[in-house]
């Protein structure tokens, strides 16, 4: 029997933190599974339901609680989270609730895991957002995890469960949620895509 030839390929040396810290501002990336992956520049669909959400949840959630709103949570658009050695994401939005994050991470990249994390997909990242990223979300524990679909006017909202994140909810445009962890408020999913406030 022959000896297998040493392959003339070596595997890619795992991208750093500082590698990804040292792009240039307008460069969005991310480390996932050891490689670094440079996040496509968001289209009009992604940036209308991005923007959205943030505008129905910051009045509601982004503040102390108590009074007239829930509060209890810091929201984020794309911070950069070091969830384990070699996944370093961007999420779309992350929240972390206050009692776990007192007062706001000056650290770049944050490492306190998100208590909610929301990926807008498209289709340059529908891939890692619903195998890769996903897996990685569950595996590392974060409680609620959600992704809009402006393709196909979707909203999903999943739990962490020990087997496998549950879909709790699936919502298209026109419907009015009351969607975990954000359940103190309701809000129509059309606002995502496009349609106006009442």
């Amino acid at each position: 029997m022959r000896n297998p030839q040493p392959s003339s390929q070596t595997a890619p040396r795992p991208a750093t933190v500082e590698e990804l810290l040292a792009l240039p501002n307008e460069q969005a990336a991310e480390i996932i599974d050891g490689l670094l992956v440079q996040k496509a520049a968001p289209s009009i669909l992604h940036g209308q339901a991005q923007g959205w959400l943030l505008s129905v949840l910051l009045p509601a959630f982004h503040r102390r609680g108590g009074g007239a709103v829930p509060g209890g949570w810091w929201l984020a658009p794309e911070v950069e989270v070091e969830l384990a050695p070699g996944q370093v994401y961007r999420p779309d939005i992350a929240g972390w609730r206050r009692e776990r994050m007192p007062t706001l991470s000056s650290e770049r990249p944050v490492r306190l895991r998100p208590d909610w994390v929301c990926e807008v997909l498209s289709r340059s990242n529908a891939h890692h957002d619903l195998v890769t990223k996903f897996r990685t979300y569950h595996r590392l524990g974060v409680p609620h995890y959600w992704t809009v679909d402006p393709e196909t006017e979707v909203l999903t909202v999943y739990r962490w469960q020990e087997a496998g994140y549950l879909a709790v909810l699936t919502a298209a445009r026109g419907e009015t949620v009351r969607a975990e962890p954000f359940e103190a408020i309701a809000w129509n999913v059309g606002l995502l895509f496009g349609d106006e406030p009442e």
